[in-house]
This record gives C-alpha cells, sequence and structure tokens, in this order.
C-alpha cells in the first residue's frame, strides 16, 4: 500500500487550480495524469527575457520586455495578420503581429494610444524590428512616466507542449504542484549530500523548475531515480538469492557429448561463460543471469550447453522465444544438435491446437519433454512441467519482468533463469536497467566468421543499387531491403512504416516479380510468418521488411542488405540489421542508402558503423550519439527508462546509487532500517513499487 504521505502527489491532475477535464486530457498526451507526473517532467530548457528601455537596446533575436505605445491597428484579412504599429520612449517603430483565427480578438488587447509592456521575442522584417505573438501584454498606468529596465532578466522554463496547452498554463501547473509537495524525510546518504553539496529533495526539485545553472539540484535528483531503480534491483536480487533451489551440478556426459559432436571448438569467451553458468546452477540458490552476446557469437550453444547440464540433473528445460519464427529457429537448432543424445525436445507456440497441443502438453507434465522450446505459449495457465530447472529467455528485452516471471513461475521451486541479448548494452546501462542481473558477456567470435563489407551510398544512386541487386539475384543468392520506421507525428515524407514498405516492395515487384517477399509490423502474424518462411526456403529470393528483422532472422544464404534511409536508424539497430548478413561462409555486402541532407551525428553515426563492427563498441557510440532512452527503446513492464537522468548524469551517478543502495540493505537495515521508512517512499515516488512487487509475488 502507497504511504499516506505521498496522497497528494498521487492525486489526479485534475485536483491542481485551473485542470478541467479538457485540459487533463491535453495532459494525458504528454505523460501527465497525476501531481507527481507534473513535477518530475523537468523543463527542456529556460529562456530568457530581458527588460529594456528601449528598442536601441536589443537585436533582433533578443528576448526582450519594454515599453511602447500604440499608434494604429491594421486588422487581419485574407493571410495577412493583424498588425499593431507602436513607438518606444525614444519614438522608434515596432510592429506586433497576430496569425489565426483569433488575431483580431488579440489585437483588441492593444487599445490605440496606450502605453502597454510587451514580452517575447524581436524578429526584423524588411529592415523593421517585429514582435509575432507577444509572449505578455499588459496595459501599464497613463499616468506613469517613462521605464527604464529592469536591473536583472526574467528567466523562464520551457515544459513540453502540446495542442491547446500553453507555456504560461504549463508554468502555472508546476507552480500549483510545488505547493502540494509534502515534507518529505531525507533518503540520501547524509555524507553524500554533504561532499556532493546537494539540497534537500524539496528545494532541489524547485530550483530544478526555476534555475538554469542548478546543476547540483538536478544531479540530486538523478541520483534520487538512480537510487531508486538501483534499490528495487537490490531487492530483488536479495529476495531471488533468499529462495531456495536444489543444485542442478550435473555429471558431464551430456555436455562432454554435446561438444564432443561439434566440428568446431568453442571460444575462450563461450567456455568462460559456459563456466560462469554452470557455477551458478551448481549454487543452492537460483541463477539470474544476462548473457550478452554480439552479433555471431554463439549465444544458442551457450544456451544449449546450459540445457543440457540442467539435463543431466534430471529437470527440465524451457527456451522463450518472442516470435514463432525464432523460436522455431532455435528448434531447429537445438534438434541438430542435441541429434543423437537422449534428449526429448518439444515445441509449443499459440499456433499448436487441439490434440497436438494436448499432447505436448500431456508429455511436459509427466516429464517426457526435457527441453520445452516456444513462444510465450510456454507460460500460459495451462501449461504444467514436471520440474522446470532451468529457463532460457532469448531477445530479453521484448519481454517485460512480470512475463518472464510467468515462466518462473512455472516450477515448485524457482527455476534458475538466464535471459540473452543480441544488443550489446553499454556497462552503465546494464547497470541501470539489469541491476539485479550478474552479467556475462561473449565477447569473442567464432573464427572462420567473415566481416561484413559496410558502404554508404547516396540515395540518389538508388538506380546503381537495384541494378546491382538484380545481378547479386541472378547469381541465386538471396537479399534483404530494409525500410525505415517511420513513427506517428514523423516528419518523414512517408505516411507510416507500412506504407514505406508497401511502396517500395511494389515497386521492386514490377522489376522482379513474385521472388520479393514483405514483411512489416502490421500485418497478421500468420501472413508475416509465411512471407518470412517463403524467405527462409529460397522460394522468395528477396525479403523488403521494417524492422521487424532486426533479430531473430538466420538465414546464411542471405549475403546482401539494403538499409534505405539509414540516417534514421540508431548505430545499435543498423549494427543488428547488419548482422543479418554474413552469417554463412560467403562474403555478404551492407548498403546503407543515406539521404542528401545528414546531421554531423548522423554523418558520425554511418562513419562508425563503416569503420567497426563490435557490437559494445558501437553500443558506447550509439549511447553518447542518442542517449539511454533511444537506446533502451520502448518501456517494459515493470522495466522503465529514464526520467530524470541523463546519459552523462547516468554515466557519473549509477556507481555510486548501486554502491549506495548496497549499503541501505547490507548495512542500514534495509526498508525496516532507520533509512527505510524514507527509502520505501522513494520507491513509490519513482514508481519502482510495481517492479518490486511483481518481481516479489509468486
Amino acid at each position: 500500500m502507497r504511504p499516506a504521505l505521498l496522497n497528494p502527489l498521487f492525486a489526479d491532475v485534475t485536483s491542481l487550480p485551473g485542470v478541467g477535464p479538457r485540459v487533463a486530457q491535453r495532459l494525458e498526451r504528454l505523460g501527465i495524469t497525476r501531481v507527481r507526473d507534473v513535477l518530475l517532467q523537468l523543463p527542456t530548457g529556460f529562456r530568457t527575457t530581458r527588460a529594456i528601455g528601449g528598442l536601441a537596446e536589443a537585436n533582433p533575436g533578443d528576448r526582450v520586455s519594454l515599453a511602447v505605445e500604440i499608434v494604429q491597428h491594421r486588422e487581419a484579412h485574407g493571410r495577412a495578420p493583424a498588425r499593431a504599429s507602436a513607438l518606444d520612449a525614444a519614438g522608434r517603430p515596432l510592429a506586433i503581429l497576430f496569425f489565426g483565427g483569433q488575431a483580431n480578438r488579440m489585437l483588441a488587447r492593444l487599445p490605440v494610444g496606450r502605453r502597454v509592456r510587451v514580452s517575447g521575442q524581436l524578429d526584423s522584417w524588411n529592415d523593421q524590428l517585429q514582435m509575432v505573438h507577444p509572449d505578455q501584454v499588459a496595459l501599464l498606468d497613463p499616468l506613469a512616466g517613462p521605464e527604464a529596465g529592469s536591473a536583472g532578466p526574467e528567466v523562464e522554463p520551457s515544459y513540453p507542449l502540446t495542442e491547446g496547452l500553453t507555456r504560461r498554463a504549463r508554468i502555472e501547473l508546476v507552480r500549483h504542484a510545488l505547493d502540494r509537495l509534502p515534507p518529505l524525510p531525507e533518503w540520501q546518504e547524509p555524507t553524500l549530500l554533504s561532499r556532493n553539496g546537494w539540497p534537500a529533495f524539496a528545494e532541489a526539485l524547485r530550483a530544478a523548475h526555476s534555475d538554469p545553472e542548478a546543476d547540483a539540484a538536478r544531479d540530486r535528483l538523478a541520483h534520487d531515480e538512480l537510487l531508486a531503480g538501483q534499490l528495487a534491483w537490490a531487492l530483488v536480487r536479495a529476495r531471488h538469492r533468499r529462495r531456495a533451489r536444489r543444485p542442478l551440478p550435473g555429471d558431464g556426459r551430456l555436455t562432454a557429448a554435446l561438444e564432443a559432436k561439434l566440428p568446431f571448438a568453442l571460444t575462450s569467451a563461450q567456455r568462460r561463460v559456459v563456466g560462469e553458468i554452470h557455477a551458478d546452477l551448481a549454487r543452492p540458490e537460483a541463477m539470474l543471469r544476462l548473457l550478452q552476446g554480439d552479433v555471431g557469437s554463439g549465444k544458442t550453444l551457450v544456451a544449449a550447453l546450459a540445457l543440457a547440464r540442467a539435463c543431466e540433473a534430471g529437470v527440465q528445460g524451457a527456451f522463450l522465444a518472442p516470435t514463432e519464427l525464432l523460436a522455431r529457429q532455435h528448434l531447429a537448432t537445438l534438434e541438430s544438435l542435441f541429434a543423437g543424445l537422449p534428449v526429448r525436445i518439444g515445441f509449443l507456440s499459440g499456433r499448436e491446437k487441439g490434440r497436438a497441443r494436448d499432447h505436448v502438453l500431456a508429455a511436459l507434465a509427466e516429464g517426457a519433454i526435457d527441453i520445452l522450446v516456444g513462444t510465450h505459449a510456454i507460460f500460459q495457465e495451462q501449461v504444467a512441467y514436471r520440474d522446470l530447472g532451468l529457463a532460457i529467455v532469448d531477445e530479453q528485452h521484448r519481454f517485460g519482468v512480470a512475463q518472464r516471471l510467468l515462466l518462473q513461475r512455472k516450477a515448485g521451486q524457482p527455476p534458475h533463469l538466464l535471459v540473452m541479448t543480441a544488443t550489446p548494452i553499454p556497462r552503465t546501462l546494464a547497470l541501470a536497467t539489469h541491476g539485479a542481473l550478474e552479467v556475462s558477456v561473449l565477447d569473442e567470435r567464432p573464427p572462420g566468421r567473415l566481416p561484413v563489407d559496410t558502404r554508404v551510398i547516396a540515395a540518389a544512386r538508388i538506380g546503381e543499387v537495384i541494378d546491382g541487386l538484380a545481378r547479386h539475384l541472378a547469381a541465386g543468392r538471396r537479399a534483404y531491403w530494409v525500410c525505415p520506421l517511420v513513427e506517428d507525428g514523423s516528419d518523414s515524407p512517408e505516411p507510416d512504416e507500412q506504407a514505406a514498405a508497401v511502396s517500395r516492395a511494389a515497386m521492386l515487384r514490377e522489376r522482379f516479380g513474385e521472388t520479393v517477399a514483405l514483411v512489416h509490423g502490421r500485418m497478421p502474424g500468420p501472413a508475416r510468418d509465411a512471407a518470412l518462411a517463403r524467405f527462409v526456403a529460397g522460394e522468395a529470393r528477396l525479403l523488403v521488411a521494417t524492422t521487424v528483422i532486426e533479430v531473430g532472422v538466420d538465414v546464411p544464404e542471405a549475403t546482401l542488405i539494403v538499409i534505405e534511409a539509414a540516417e534514421r536508424f540508431g548505430l545499435a539497430q543498423l549494427h543488428q540489421l547488419r548482422g543479418r548478413v554474413g552469417r554463412g561462409r560467403e562474403k555478404s555486402v551492407c548498403i546503407l542508402l543515406a539521404g542528401p541532407r545528414l546531421s554531423e551525428t548522423a554523418r558520425a553515426r554511418l562513419s562508425m558503423l563503416r569503420s567497426t563492427d563490435d557490437g559494445f563498441a558501437i553500443a558506447e557510440a550509439d549511447l553518447r550519439l542518442r542517449g539511454p532512452g533511444e537506446l533502451l527503446g520502448t518501456r517494459q513492464a515493470g522495466e522503465q527508462g529514464f526520467l530524470l537522468a541523463t546519459e552523462a548524469q547516468v554515466a557519473r551517478l549509477i556507481a555510486a546509487a548501486d554502491a549506495d543502495a548496497r549499503l541501505l540493505l547490507e548495512r542500514d537495515g534495509g526498508l525496516s532500517g532507520p533509512r527505510g521508512e524514507a527509502a520505501r517512499l522513494l520507491l513509490y515516488l519513482f514508481d519502482r513499487d510495481a517492479a518490486v512487487r511483481t518481481l516479489h509475488s509468486g
């Protein structure tokens, strides 16, 4: 139950003055539904308005506030704006303009013959200064004398806005929300506050909303957010380790037999990671480990060796994949690896119905299946295991915490859990977003894997690229053509991802006929899987796709990938897409089609991709260029991005936040110790209670 002290902050935003149902709808577009959301959405920047005595003190582009006399009106007509002609104290002219349907009504606020104070940005048009839509207009007392500039500038915060919500209304909203802030006990370690010169939470919040120089306040708030996250993970980790699990030491017979069948030797990185996993399985507490491996590093083989150890110990293993296509690829790989060994493998997805499904469920419950591979169907309510000992989740970023835990709850004792990702995660982000997990890294590729030849080609040369594609297909090879994922609200010429992919596929079909297949995220699942299956089988030789193929599509015969509008993708995403080729023995090529107007960031991104195929180096560069929000992608259930902490703050503060979380639990008595009540408030304030409760339940 949420502490009562926080009730004012978790009240509906409509409890604030001036927020009715219509304003609440507008705020909801910005992710604001509670008073707490208003407070934790900090300004995106600040703008300074300088009070001046006359126009001679300012230049175009300056934000100023000054007194002028209105001398003439010209109402709006047609496309012409409403215009008020004004003079400053020295007789210098200023045009004040209003556009839109309310222009004449706004003009009426500037009566001819009256002195007014206007605030806004000065511009120049035909060598005359003008102010378009002043931020503020105030009538001055006609008896007052000339006004001089004030002693200091006025600083105003800038917030995200939406249609129908003004800047002034947002500022007033924050002021009212700050008035609701209750006195909260201190959750930070006192020596940390003193050493860094950080203010108290309430003081920091007020400063962050009003002072562009309040770096210490913003650092304090970022550390609060990171501490909440690390404390949540630390609680999960401690709870998990307290739950006993029968050790799975194994006897080595299956793992040795499996390794002996391989036509190659394990890399040193694979041996190291397998050793870490086997050591975890032999302990009396359940494993909780993240396996990071770059494209082609051999994660599936490591997973197979972990499953072999579980089978040796007489328990069942489950292998969860996010899509049926990827699940079936894992099934084929495992069946090949375990061929001839006493391991029974089953498969379950949402497509299995009737007797086939009943047969799998019965065999699983009886223990006649040693390893079950499948999609989310393998943790549905009707699925019962005889003795689930090891759960492996591939492409773990596709699943929320709650989904992963449903799989864990299929066992009488908590099963060992190994989650895998082919997206390298920078060290700081791994600590911030996966703090409950021990991390293993496959940082070495199996020998013989050829690097992909990466080229950047101007989009204007698309005709030459298509001619080269024709020669590639005529030689019997296969290729991908990737179109950008265009989000709602993008200024891209394509209206959405489906239109972009569909129109490109239609154009390519005019030249290559029915050998072109199409997949995108808005297709029904069966249609998408059927198109991918045609490409895997070689019935289609060119696959036009959006980023749905970013992971989990393994077609060694595909040796060319064209990524259109490559500048719209992040580095890590481009690296994952490039990883769809170079999976066989033939040389592969990745062509990045780039638009004519590249930003410096886009140039750096494409240059980095050409210079290296090291996914971990690319992930670190992507973090620098894009920031953690974009790198991590969509928020998942129980896993949150950062509201307050910037990429630079995460890098500087995450280690201290993690150390403080461990200190609070290990030295200061946890949530029942002296800082416990305040720490619980912190978890609720940053919505980390949901993750903790989800992970603790069951």
